[in-house]
């Protein structure tokens, strides 16, 4: 319904099983998604962008119709470096060993890692609408805690945060999108149903809560030890990021992005946090200017 031109297949990485849709030629170009989406937030550009480009989208581990590993000890399976050896792992298999790659929200956040961790397979990044996690965290005040909330509810022990979730996860989803989103109708009825079909599974919001647990934990040692070594990225790095949103609001952007890469550039479009749903023309118009 969505990717109608796109071919679908279950690909086996060392930890998981990662859902995979491609089309197109060209350059290779890997679409990350965030929380609580899928893959299913890119079908607005996905396929103009297949016109210039070999498109492959993923569903995270833990996310949409990829597999739910267990979170294992200090929630390891879900740090960003093991969804990020993922997504590489997923390019080699379909013959790219080196690929640009484009990640809203948490896949902006795997997108990073990926770029430290595999320097070689990444031509270049586009980050959506996030600054870089340790940053974030670091930086944490009342304001961004408020608006926030659920960097800090689920990083909560289990199972605190996966009960009070699955009480009603339709209703934490929909609270979710439409606080982050600042116009109305960009999450169509259609996109909706499927974020709600994959995260009502009780795995999908448990795997959720040990992606934010491992990114509060062992993704911020990873990034810490990287800034003590001077580690930065290598490949040049566009931000985009929604000018009515709360990162927008807080950070400035590009600055905080210019303290973790050596190559930065971007700009703000007009809406909130969903920015391939909300700003489309905007997004496509940018990505493919960057990756071109």
């Amino acid at each position: 319904m969505f990717f109608p031109d796109f071919t679908a297949s279950e690909i086996a990485t060392e930890g998981a099983s990662i859902h995979t849709l491609r089309a197109g030629s060209g350059p290779p170009l890997l679409l990350l998604h965030g929380h609580p989406q899928t893959h299913v937030c890119w079908h607005k550009i996905a396929g103009r962008l297949a016109e210039h480009f070999t498109v492959v989208l993923t569903d995270l581990r833990g996310y949409g119709d990829s597999s739910k590993p267990p979170g294992g000890e200090r929630h390891v399976n879900y740090s960003p470096r093991a969804m990020a050896r993922d997504q590489v792992e997923v390019m080699r298999r379909l013959g790219f060993e080196r690929f640009a790659v484009a990640g809203h929200d948490r896949g902006g956040r795997v997108a990073h890692r990926m770029a430290l961790d595999a320097p070689a397979a990444i031509a270049r990044l586009a980050v959506l609408d996030i600054a870089p996690t340790l940053t974030m965290y670091a930086r944490t005040d009342m304001a961004f805690a408020t608006r926030y909330v659920w960097w800090f509810f689920q990083i909560q022990p289990y199972p605190i945060p996966e009960h009070l979730i699955g009480l009603d996860p339709e209703f934490y989803l929909r609270e979710h999108l439409g606080r982050q989103s600042k116009t109305p109708g960009a999450v169509t009825d259609a996109a909706l149903a499927e974020y709600l079909r994959c995260y009502c599974n009780p795995a999908t919001i448990h795997a959720a809560c040990e992606d934010y647990r491992a990114a509060a934990g062992i993704g911020l040692e990873l990034d810490a030890a990287d800034a003590d070594a001077g580690r930065t990225i290598a490949a040049p790095l566009l931000a985009l990021w929604g000018a009515k949103g709360v990162v927008g609001q807080l950070y400035d952007v590009l600055a905080t992005w210019r303290e973790r890469a050596r190559d930065v550039r971007g700009t703000a479009l007009d809406c909130g946090h969903l920015l391939p749903e909300e700003a489309p023309e905007a997004t496509y118009d940018a990505l493919l200017a960057f990756f071109r």
